[in-house]
């Protein structure tokens, strides 16, 4: 005798929209303390991690504070869309340094549902013109810090962070 069983994450826009709302934070907190960015540029951001998130087209956002091209901290958020037994947690704990020479660069992978036609049903929905980018967000030179979770529903984004 043989089963099958099969399970299904269940989430609404409403649930990405929570999520996206804790990483939106956490970005602008990273814009302020930084300085590297200007609030509008985070809004701009994180209002393209909403509509790809959105779509499901979003497999996760790396954001690096550089300083003369070295890496001093990072974060990475991973889409989880079977979250429901991670427990949420509130955003923060982003504080970077404001350095001299600082820049910030954020990275996005897309899921394979982002095909050549949802590429184009979507470019006018975004506020950023990404490239294509080769950057190592492996973060190999610095010590892993911890992280945190946002859950809603079984929708989720793990965050890792990553120090000097």
């Amino acid at each position: 005798m043989s089963q099958t069983k099969t399970a299904s994450a269940t989430y609404t826009t409403t649930d990405i929209e929570n999520v996206v709302r804790r990483v939106r934070a956490d970005l602008a907190m990273i814009a302020d303390s930084t300085g590297a960015w200007t609030p509008q540029q985070a809004a701009d951001y994180a209002h393209d991690v909403a509509v790809l998130a959105k779509g499901g087209y979003l497999a996760w956002v790396d954001v690096t504070l550089l300083q003369n091209g070295i890496e001093l901290k990072a974060v990475r958020f991973d889409v989880d869309t079977d979250a429901g037994t991670l427990s949420t947690s509130r955003p923060g704990g982003v504080l970077w340094p404001r350095v001299a020479s600082a820049d910030l660069r954020i990275v996005i992978s897309y899921t394979a549902a982002y095909t050549g036609a949802a590429r184009e049903a979507t470019r006018s929905k975004l506020k950023i013109g990404w490239t294509t980018s080769h950057a190592d967000t492996s973060h190999s030179s610095l010590n892993s810090s911890g992280g945190r979770n946002y859950v809603s529903s079984t929708y989720g984004m793990q965050r890792k962070d990553w120090a000097a």
